[in-house]
């Protein structure tokens, strides 16, 4: 769409998804009782999953990653339209 590298539109998409999160989770975090031991062991795995995904950035080329985001949201949208209309 805006002929951005498709790594850096995940990239970017991901840095979003993160403040947003982020900023939810400050607005709450007065709230509500956290599960702070969840919280350390979610982000820390979390961590990992990052530097695992930097790593595998070496191997997989834009295409490829498109091809694949592509098929993953189709089946991702296939299943929630399923869960949906089971439930009426």
């Amino acid at each position: 769409l805006a002929k951005l590298p498709m790594k850096k539109a995940v990239a970017t998409s991901l840095f979003i998804i993160a403040i947003n999160s982020l900023i939810g989770f400050l607005g709450d975090v007065q709230n509500y009782d956290i599960d702070w031991l969840f919280l350390l062991l979610f982000t820390s795995i979390s961590v990992v999953g990052i530097f695992i995904g930097i790593w595998l950035n070496n191997f997989i080329n834009g295409e490829r990653l498109k091809k694949g985001f592509g098929w993953f949201v189709l089946v991702m949208g296939i299943y929630i339209i399923y869960k949906e209309l089971a439930n009426q």
